[in-house]
Parts: C-alpha cells; sequence; structure tokens
C-alpha cells in the first residue's frame, strides 16, 4: 500500500530541488559542464548523493530541468492576455519577456550552451526543446487567439511571434552575449516593448 507523502515531506523535497539546481547552474557556469559532477553538485547542495540520484539520475536529466525552470514567465502560472486588445495583450507579453530575459540565471545559461556546444550539442537541444520553443508557442498561440477573435490579420502567426520576440531581444538580451556591462535602464526598455508594440499593430491590427 503507498501512501500520499505529507505537505512537510513536499516542502522538503521541493527545497533540496531547488537547492540543487541552483547549485548546478552555478558549478556549471563556474566550471563547465563537462567539469562538473553530479557528486559535486550535490556537496555544493548539501543533499546527499542519493537524493540528486533520485531526483535527476543524470546530469541531462538536471540540465533540462533548469533549462524548464528558467523559461518559465513569473511563478510559471501567468496565462495569456485575453484575446481582444492586441496592444494591451502584446504589450503585457513584451514586459513579460523583458522581466524573463533580464533574470541573472538567463544569461548564464546561454553562456554555459555557448561554452560548451562544441563537446555537447545535445544541451543547445535541450535549449531550444524545452525552453525556447515552448515559450514561443505560448506566444503565438496568443497570436492566434487574437486573429481568431478578428482583432489582427496575419497569415503566419509564428513569424509574426519572431519578430515581436526579436525586437525586443536583440536590444535587451542579445547584446549582453558580447558585452559584460550591457545593462539598459527600465525607461529604455519599456521603449523598446512600446516600440515593437507599434510595429506590430501597425503591421496586423485590423483597421
Amino acid at each position: 500500500m503507498t501512501t500520499e507523502p505529507s505537505a512537510y515531506h513536499q516542502r522538503v523535497a521541493e527545497e533540496k530541488r531547488a537547492a540543487i539546481l541552483r547549485a548546478a547552474t552555478r558549478l556549471f557556469l563556474d566550471s563547465g559542464y563537462d567539469r562538473t559532477s553530479l557528486a559535486k553538485i550535490a556537496e555544493a547542495a548539501g543533499v546527499s548523493k542519493a537524493t540528486l540520484f533520485k531526483q535527476f539520475p543524470t546530469k541531462a536529466a538536471l540540465f533540462d530541468a533548469i533549462v524548464t525552470e528558467s523559461w518559465q514567465a513569473g511563478d510559471g502560472d501567468e496565462e495569456a492576455p485575453p484575446p481582444g486588445d492586441p496592444r494591451a495583450g502584446l504589450a503585457l507579453i513584451g514586459r513579460r519577456y523583458v522581466a524573463l530575459l533580464t533574470r541573472p540565471d538567463m544569461a548564464d545559461l546561454f553562456r554555459i550552451v555557448i561554452a560548451e556546444l562544441p563537446r555537447f550539442p545535445e544541451l543547445a537541444e535541450s535549449q531550444f526543446r524545452r525552453g525556447k520553443m515552448p515559450y514561443f508557442d505560448s506566444v503565438r498561440r496568443y497570436l492566434e487567439a487574437e486573429r481568431d477573435a478578428g482583432t489582427v490579420r496575419m497569415e503566419d502567426p509564428g513569424l509574426a511571434a519572431t519578430q515581436f520576440l526579436g525586437m525586443i531581444s536583440n536590444y535587451v538580451f542579445w547584446p549582453r552575449m558580447l558585452l559584460p556591462h550591457w545593462s539598459p535602464d527600465g525607461p529604455a526598455m519599456e521603449r523598446v516593448v512600446d516600440e515593437a508594440v507599434l510595429m506590430m499593430t501597425a503591421r496586423y491590427a485590423e483597421a
């Protein structure tokens, strides 16, 4: 007979999982993916190796979890804006995207992938499949909902999602990969989002 874990044990397991993810992200960044062992991660997280292996049996599974969590907007439970007002909806999505891209762990994660790409191309595949694509799909679905509501006219919502996110990330995020001190202030990022929304509505909004 099996029993459900108590609320206390669930909370402890969640706290240990969070500690493992934090320790793994830091060690991957400091030492590289290849030179970081699960044993070192367990020690840095303050958990036993058995506890770590129970949650993440392989280093690849642990990296997948880091990617998935890093790409979750907010607390991971934010709903898409309701269709009907594409300007307001895109503005909300754009500001959420800025908040996501400016998390310290997001830039760190990309640096891990870029540094280890020649030896571990599967890390880039994980970043794309478990992180970027689910987020991109959520924006594409929002644009499809706006199209179905008759507020925008577009043949390819996927292309439109790429255009919108690209206008924001090309200013807010990608320069940080080459310029360590790139840190635009809040008003500058707000303006980028506002301009991206204006571009999208000028191109796609129904008159």
